[in-house]
């Protein structure tokens, strides 16, 4: 299986879903004309874990900024990855926020509680 590698732009987050270490990354800012368009690759990335011999997943978030449509779109991901621990594999989710950023840290628990994959809120003091 490749790696799924998006450079991030102004509005777009860098993808960076390294295969060989099961190690993905989703960096940046998250605001993009069509939410659904841009996540599209990564869900259909995702999916295809399902079936692979991967059998360890983390999903670093290292999100400065998403608007509301990426965040549906991230819930998708997540849904994702809850798919992908139910046929047997060991998924979770790192999400990083800066250390004076209420709004992301209570994005980031609002998720943990609503996805059942173990998701560790990390405080940084830069993204």
């Amino acid at each position: 299986m490749e790696n799924l590698i998006i450079k991030g732009e102004a509005k777009t987050p860098t993808i960076d879903f390294n295969y060989s270490n099961g190690e993905l990354v989703i960096s940046g800012r998250s605001i993009p004309e069509n939410s659904i368009e841009f996540y599209k690759p990564i869900i259909e990335w995702l999916e295809s874990l399902k079936v692979s011999d991967k059998d360890k997943i983390v999903l670093d978030i290292k999100l400065e900024y998403f608007n509301t449509s990426s965040s549906k779109c991230i819930l998708d991901v997540f849904k994702k990855l809850e798919e992908i621990k139910g046929v047997g594999k060991d998924a979770s989710i790192r999400w990083y926020y800066e250390s004076d950023d209420e709004d992301m840290e209570e994005a980031g628990q609002d998720f943990s509680a609503i996805i059942k994959v173990p998701l560790e809120l990390i405080t940084v003091e830069e993204l």
